[in-house]
Formats: structure tokens, sequence, C-alpha cells
């Protein structure tokens, strides 16, 4: 693993594939790190087309620094300004982004914020960033030490609850091609909200793969075949896919 400083702390991170390929940013769920894209990040960095792949701990989590109870360490934002250092960190002014769950959210903001920083957006089973009712109770402590940084939980079971409205405001500003994958029936995220988020991102496509929330580990092959096409297309095939919504 190699590390950067970014946004004022340090994140740990993994990469795969040729260093002057095509870069890939892959951005994990809560409570996981780099590591859970292990397979599909060998995939792309060895494909037809190889691709630089980085897979970095977000804040709070595996090796990148963990920062308590520090008032805001844990905004979504501040995530957001972590992956644009770490972009222009290692060197990729523009990259793909695949992002679940948590990563996606914070995918999404980066998107809106930086749009030309990202090439192509993939988000998997992404809920819309709409007020939870009833809100998400405390989650129980533990009962072994976690690989992530418990105040990172609270502070985002927060922001789920009641997440700031700017956010789904914005996902007009996300104008690059746009693919979203959903788990299906299996998944503890609410679908409908999954297809809210793809209806609110303009020309974005709605494709159910299925497997669950972690799609990208129970269904690697099925992802990729949804996925690969899409990073790799030329930009008029790219658009043209996200104009379609296929189920």
């Amino acid at each position: 693993m190699d590390t950067v400083k970014t946004n004022g702390i340090t994140l740990a991170y993994r990469t795969w594939g040729p260093e002057h390929a095509p870069p890939v940013l892959l951005l994990h769920c809560r409570g996981a790190d780099g590591a859970d894209w292990a397979r599909i990040a060998e995939r792309l960095a060895t494909g037809e087309r190889p691709r630089r792949v980085y897979a970095p701990d977000l804040r709070g989590h595996g090796r990148s620094d963990w920062l308590g109870e520090v008032p805001g360490a844990y905004a979504y934002e501040a995530m957001r300004d972590d992956l644009l250092g770490f972009l222009a960190a290692v060197g990729a002014e523009r990259a793909d982004v695949v992002g679940h769950s948590l990563g996606g959210a914070v995918a999404c903001l980066l998107a809106q914020a930086e749009p030309a920083v990202v090439r192509r957006l993939v988000l998997e089973d992404v809920p819309a960033p709409l007020p939870l009712d009833p809100p998400r109770p405390p989650a129980p402590a533990p009962d072994s030490e976690p690989s992530f940084d418990w105040a990172m939980l609270r502070a985002t079971d927060a922001q789920r609850n009641a997440p700031d409205p700017r956010w789904w405001d914005r996902m007009a500003r996300i104008t690059m091609p746009t693919l979203v994958v959903a788990g299906g029936t299996t998944s503890p995220i609410p679908q409908d909200e999954v297809a809210a988020l793809a209806a609110r991102i303009p020309g974005a496509a709605l494709v159910t793969v299925g497997g669950g929330h972690l799609v990208h580990e129970t269904r690697p092959e099925q992802f990729l075949a949804v996925v690969e096409p899409f990073l790799q297309a030329p930009f008029s095939e790219a658009l043209a896919t996200t104009s379609r919504t296929p189920s």
C-alpha cells in the first residue's frame, strides 16, 4: 500500500495496472476499505484495455487517518475534498469513478463539484440522499475492535438520516455519462430510492444486476459485464447507453 497527504490527512491506497493507463477510482462502502475492490480491480487492470486502478481507504477506514470526534471530520464534503486532492496527488487529472454505497454518495458530490475531474460515473446500489422516515436508529456498540472509526459510523448515520438538501438539489450538475447499478430485491437498500437517484441524474442509466447490496462481490462477472463496456465505450456510445434505463 501507498499513502498520500491530502486535505490535511493521510489516505492509504492500493493500485493495480500500468502506471500510464487511463485511471479508474474505486470507492468502497461504509465499513470496508480499498481491498474490498481487489477482484474487480485486478480484472480492470489486466483486461483487453488495461486501466490504472486506484482504491483508497476513505477517511476513518482501514489504514487512512481516523479522526475521532472532531466536529465535521466525517462530513461527506470532507471525503469529497479528500478525493479531489488524492487525484491531484497521484497525477490523475481526469478519472472514471466507481462508487459503492457511501463511496457512491461521495462520488456524486465529487461529480457535482468538479465535473471536469470525473470522466464517467458508476454508482453501485446508492440510495437517493433524502431524509429517512423513520430515521436510522443508533448502531449498537461492536463486540470487538472494528476496522473503521466508530465515530465515522455515528457521523455518517446522522447525515444519512438528515442529508444536506443541496446534495439532492445539485444532482442536475452531474452531466457526465452515468451508470447506476442496482442490487435488486435482496438488497437492504430500498430499490425505489436507487431508482429515484438514477432518475434525478440527467440521462443516467439504471441497470439491475441483483445479488443484494454487495453487487460487485456477489456477482462480480455480471457487474463487470455491465461496467466494463460502459467505461470502455466511445463517449458518444456511453451517452447513448445512458439514454436508456433497462432493468
